[in-house]
């Protein structure tokens, strides 16, 4: 995607054509995501059971990191991948850029990222303030992107 075409202030990736609407759909796209992660989880989970009669329980204990092992797995496939989004982002046409180039973040940029959206998601407060940040910038990032160092733009 060429973002060569687009105007206002800063990189051309972070102007107001890319970013109208971003947060609206990536709340759109969460949901979707979560039914998509919990189908996830459960695969890997079957996994785990499985590969345990094969190491006589030994892997039974990759359940203690299942749940968030798999979202940080989910994001760095996804979003680190060449897609740059999760299948729900891509349904509602929002990707994920490094904020300084524009290009791909990287499988460990993408899971740091969605390490931080959990741990903001995990705390009413840091959620609502994640949240306010964005609706304060113009470029529509929200405070975990910030710490990242990613932007979400419109496809």
């Amino acid at each position: 995607m060429s973002y060569a075409d687009t105007t206002g202030p800063g990189p051309a990736w972070t102007s107001p054509a890319t970013t109208d609407g971003v947060i609206g759909r990536r709340l759109l796209a969460y949901l979707v995501d979560i039914v998509v992660l919990f189908l996830f989880t459960l695969f890997l989970g079957f996994l785990i059971g499985l590969a345990g009669f094969v190491t006589f329980g030994l892997s039974w204990t990759l359940y203690a990191v299942l749940v968030p092992g798999a979202a940080l797995l989910y994001a760095a496939m996804t979003v680190g991948g060449a897609a740059q989004a999760t299948p729900g982002m891509r349904m509602m046409g929002v990707s994920i850029h490094d904020a300084a180039t524009g290009g791909p973040p990287g499988p460990l940029i993408a899971a740091g990222h969605a390490l931080l959206f959990y741990v903001a998601a995990g705390t009413f407060f840091l959620l609502v303030l994640d949240v306010a940040i964005g609706l304060m910038r113009e470029d529509r990032r929200l405070g975990h992107d910030l710490l990242a160092g990613v932007v979400a733009l419109r496809r």
